[in-house]
């Protein structure tokens, strides 16, 4: 009898492990999404950093994307396990692509000396245009070379972009990088395992060529789908088509393994016509409940950025640029309803 018994908990085991081996191969959809935390403001438009976190933890919001290396920022986020994007900020690109010693400087002032911050990603540059474009790659290059002298290879350095990178975008199988900096990026993410950050702005697409279906824009349903004969697949939404036509591009580029993080997102709730708090919270919304599906292209989730939390009162530009926020500040009220997680 006791032979039986080891015996038939030796199959129980077995089971087990071949249950946990067969979910453990399902892929689960994303449980939450990031959200980029802009600071252009005031104390009358932004909460404290320690509140922002709370806020953050509150939502139940795991990532978090900065544009800057912010102290307080980074106190408040340690030991929290909040996931982070840490810009190092445009106007010292040039500064880290042509000094090694102060990259490695940058690396123990932002990264080391935060231990217990969960530094995901470094972004050497956003949305980088004309000559500091030269600057992209020996920047990520002393950076990685730095994290890798300080044995954190676990932190991935890369680079936001636009979508203007591309000389082609419609249909996504058209998709090619503009120059051939990109190319460089590309090869440079393809050795270091890192993916390449991309701020995708549906909003932008449509505001710009107003012929596109506004439902097409905000994921809901269009008889405005796109059908690429390049790749053999339809497309339901625009986030979608932009998204597999920058997937498209790295593979032109020689990188196809190379992974996409959608670095920003989002759509204003004022400033004009098509921003509204319907339409924000539309998109918002329907980016939350989509992404953990992936797309056409790549299934499987693919990590986003909101952008962002709060409306920020001192940014430049139109007044759209002031209200991509999800919540008001200081208060932390929601600007219109949001849910977080799946």
């Amino acid at each position: 009898m006791a032979r039986q018994r080891t015996c038939s908990a030796s199959a129980l085991a077995l089971a087990v492990a071949l249950v946990v081996g067969v979910l453990a191969s399902i892929p689960i959809e994303v449980e939450s999404i990031g959200v980029c935390n802009g600071m252009i403001g005031d104390s009358q438009s932004l909460p404290s950093p320690a509140d922002v976190v709370q806020l953050y933890r509150t939502k139940g919001i795991s990532a978090m994307r900065i544009y800057a290396p912010d102290p307080e920022t980074l106190q408040a986020l340690g030991d929290t396990g909040i996931d982070l994007i840490m810009d190092v900020g445009n106007g010292n690109l040039s500064a880290l692509a042509s000094d090694a010693g102060l990259a490695a400087s940058w690396v123990q002032e932002n990264v080391l000396a935060y231990p217990h911050v969960s530094i995901k990603y470094i972004a050497a540059g956003n949305e980088v245009e004309g000559g500091d474009t030269q600057n992209i790659v020996p920047a990520m290059t002393n950076l990685n070379a730095a994290l890798s002298k300080a044995s954190r290879p676990d932190v991935k350095v890369s680079t936001a972009v636009k979508m203007s990178v591309l000389a082609s975008s419609s249909p996504p199988s058209s998709g090619v990088f503009k120059d051939a900096y990109m190319t460089e990026v590309a090869q440079l993410l393809k050795d270091t395992s890192a993916p390449l950050l991309a701020n995708v702005y549906p909003y932008i697409a449509k505001r710009d060529t107003p012929t596109i279906d506004l439902s097409f824009a905000l994921f809901q349903p269009s008889t405005n789908q796109v059908n690429d004969n390049g790749n053999g697949l339809t497309y339901t939404n625009l986030f979608d088509a932009m998204v597999d036509a920058m997937y498209t591009a790295m593979e032109q580029a020689g990188a196809s393994d190379v992974p996409i993080v959608v670095s920003e997102s989002g759509w204003p709730s004022a400033g004009d016509d098509l921003a509204t708090p319907t339409n924000a919270q539309a998109y918002n919304q329907n980016l939350i409940d989509h992404v953990g599906k992936g797309t056409p292209k790549r299934a499987g989730p693919l990590e986003t950025y909101i952008f962002a939390m709060f409306n920020e009162n001192r940014k430049d530009g139109p007044d759209t640029e002031r209200n991509f926020g999800l919540f008001n500040g200081p208060d932390k009220t929601p600007v219109y309803p949001i849910r977080f997680t799946n």
